[in-house]
């Protein structure tokens, strides 16, 4: 049993969280802006429209999911979000 206290141990600081802080790539300073694409809001989420988005919140990649999909609560700033309902319209954009 005391063998595995130094694994366990190395098992456990590889979960430590860390402690940066989310910023934008540095590599292409690209930040996301929910606010200029709202009016997308309603219309329908296919590729067209979501590519749109994306162009216009200044966001470097796109995360689109279904209402009540479950996803990893990783922040990307660059990230833009697009919710979707059953029917396919976006119901919600958001950054991170």
């Amino acid at each position: 049993m005391i063998r595995l206290a130094p694994i366990a141990l190395i098992a456990l600081a590889a979960c430590a969280p860390t402690t940066e802080p989310a910023t934008a790539d540095p590599a292409t300073g690209a930040q996301c802006d929910a606010t200029p694409v709202q009016a997308l809001v309603g219309q329908a989420g296919d590729a067209a429209t979501v590519d749109r988005a994306k162009v216009g919140s200044g966001a470097r990649t796109v995360r689109r999911y279904a209402t009540g999909s479950a996803l990893t609560m990783d922040f990307r700033p660059d990230r833009l979000n697009v919710e979707v309902d059953g029917g396919g319209k976006i119901v919600k954009l958001s950054c991170g």
